[in-house]
């Protein structure tokens, strides 16, 4: 396993990397940056690793400019003191986080979860970005489009023609108001983060509705609701008793 640590306070990375090799004797450290500038260069310059250790405060600025400027395909553990606003936002966008100082229970925790992915997150750029966003304007921002593939061709689409999305197989469908089904790089976990929360809602675990495309709605047995849709939806929709009420509420705003 090839890590990189981006980290500006040389105690604090020889701290990290004594105790990475304690817990994971194979590693090796690929390299050690301590700003965003050195960091865009070493990836660009470099084969990606297979892990990125990265503190949130570096030398230069935050460490989130780094995926502005470029493509980061390798999943990242951030190491942070940080306010609770980015904590939360790790959490939702299942990114993994460790509060300094770091801990070694913790540390080995997260070596745990990045072996059971062992893969990047679709779409993490569009999360990186929008934090980045939010922090520096203070204000939420949301997805605008998406870039969908046809054929050879690809094309942006707005997320205001997006009627519902829903996953089949762990792929994630994109569908608009005129019928068209497209595969989003995203799942619909990413989705209700990027999403403005005011057009569209989690339905259950498999559909986000936008509240253009809900018809009606019928109460059903325990509590549950059964929801209707256009364009025609792959499958039903039952929103659950523990949903119901937040969903009524979202489409009578």
């Amino acid at each position: 396993m090839n890590i990189l640590i981006v980290e500006d306070e040389a105690p604090a990375a020889r701290r990290l990397q004594k105790m990475v090799s304690e817990l994971e004797p194979a590693a090796v450290f690929a390299g050690h940056t301590d700003g965003i500038r050195s960091t865009v260069c070493w990836l660009e310059t470099n084969v990606a690793p297979d892990l990125v250790l990265m503190d949130i405060q570096l030398s230069d600025g935050i460490s989130f400019e780094i995926f502005n400027r470029t493509t980061i395909s390798s999943p990242v553990i951030f190491t942070t003191a940080y306010d609770e606003y980015a904590v939360r936002a790790f959490k939702v966008n299942s990114i993994d986080y460790l509060l300094k100082p770091v801990d070694k229970t913790e540390l080995r925790r997260s070596f745990d979860r990045f072996r059971e992915r062992r893969a990047p997150v679709p779409g993490s750029q569009d999360l990186f970005r929008k934090l980045v966003n939010e922090m520096q304007t203070g204000k939420p921002v949301f997805k605008t489009r998406f870039l969908v593939s046809k054929g050879p061709d690809l094309f942006p689409v707005e997320s205001s023609q997006a009627a519902f999305f829903h996953t089949e197989e762990r792929v994630v469908f994109m569908h608009t108001h005129d019928g068209k089904r497209y595969i989003i790089e995203h799942t619909l976990d990413e989705l209700e983060s990027l999403l403005d929360p005011a057009v569209f809602c989690r339905a259950n675990r498999q559909f986000i509705l936008s509240a253009s495309c809900v018809r009606s709605m019928q109460a059903g047995f325990n509590g549950k609701i059964k929801a209707f849709v256009h364009p025609q939806p792959p499958e039903e929709i039952i929103v659950s008793r523990e949903r119901a009420v937040a969903f009524k509420e979202w489409l009578n705003r």
